[in-house]
């Protein structure tokens, strides 16, 4: 087996040009065959609130049930680097609060928090968080859980003084200690723009072909949640139609008393059915 991923491994490859690939992963079996795949980072992203527990954004979930997926992928992931998701208000409150929370993601087993945003409580937060031995990955640009600010899901970034914001944003929280940086939903030249000016990997999702790496869902990925597919996101399967299949075969086989054959049971031997019989009379 490849050596665990570390926060050291990701540094290294945005020195070396080696593109970092990242995937979220939200149960035990997924985790294990995206750490098989060689993938270098899982993250459990608050994405599940959406694609698993069908809220209507990612907000809606909390500590406890992302304190739940946690543990699933940790267990599944051996090699990859697991990145947890720090849910909406989390984090937001009080720095003691936020650096506990944070703490039991940690605790958990996972290798990285991931908190979004810049204002300068942020910053402060992700200092004093670095400074507790919690590694962070920053996210700017759109950032999800700030969606009612922005009026829904916007492109970000998309003149010249904003992506410089975007730049002087992602320097900051490189100098109070994030080892990378996601950028979601920005102009490909921004985040090249960005990721020239940083000396940490930028993850893109949406972001283009010019980051240190690229993140996107799962789902999105393996055809299985079918509510929207986003610009950025290529499927590579359908699994909505293969489980769909599977199913309704199945269903059928139940259905027609061929589920299940002969090879599919138990029996008693002779003489236990022979004992049975004489039991029912």
């Amino acid at each position: 087996m490849d050596k665990k991923v570390t926060t050291r491994t990701i540094k290294k490859m945005k020195e070396s040009g080696e593109k970092i690939s990242m995937l979220t992963a939200y149960d035990c079996s997924t985790a294990k065959y995206v750490d098989e795949s060689g993938v270098d980072m899982i993250l459990v992203g608050d994405s599940v609130a959406m694609v698993v527990l069908g809220y209507e954004n990612t907000n809606a979930i909390g500590m406890e049930e992302m304190k739940i997926f946690a543990k699933a992928v940790v267990k599944g992931a051996k090699r990859s680097m697991v990145v947890v998701d720090m849910p909406f208000m989390s984090y937001h409150t009080d720095l003691a609060t936020a650096i506990k929370n944070c703490g039991e993601m940690i605790r958990l087993g996972a290798s990285a928090v991931k908190i979004e945003g810049c204002s300068d409580y942020i910053v402060e937060l992700v200092k004093r968080l670095t400074e507790s031995g919690i590694p962070v990955v920053a996210h700017l640009g759109f950032t999800p859980q700030s969606q009612n600010l922005f009026g829904g899901f916007v492109v970000q970034s998309k003149t010249i003084k904003a992506t410089r914001k975007l730049l002087e944003d992602s320097k900051r929280l490189q100098d109070a200690g994030a080892f990378c940086v996601v950028l979601e939903m920005v102009p490909e030249e921004s985040a090249k723009y960005v990721t020239e000016g940083l000396t940490i990997p930028t993850i893109g999702i949406g972001a283009g072909r010019y980051t240190d790496g690229q993140v996107l869902v799962c789902d999105d990925i393996f055809g299985k949640f079918s509510d929207f597919k986003p610009k950025f996101a290529r499927r590579y399967a359908n699994m909505q139609s293969i489980i769909t299949d599977c199913a309704s075969k199945y269903n059928q086989d139940v259905k027609n008393c061929t589920f299940p054959n002969e090879d599919e049971v138990f029996h008693l031997s002779e003489n236990e059915v022979e004992q049975l019989k004489g039991a029912l009379v």
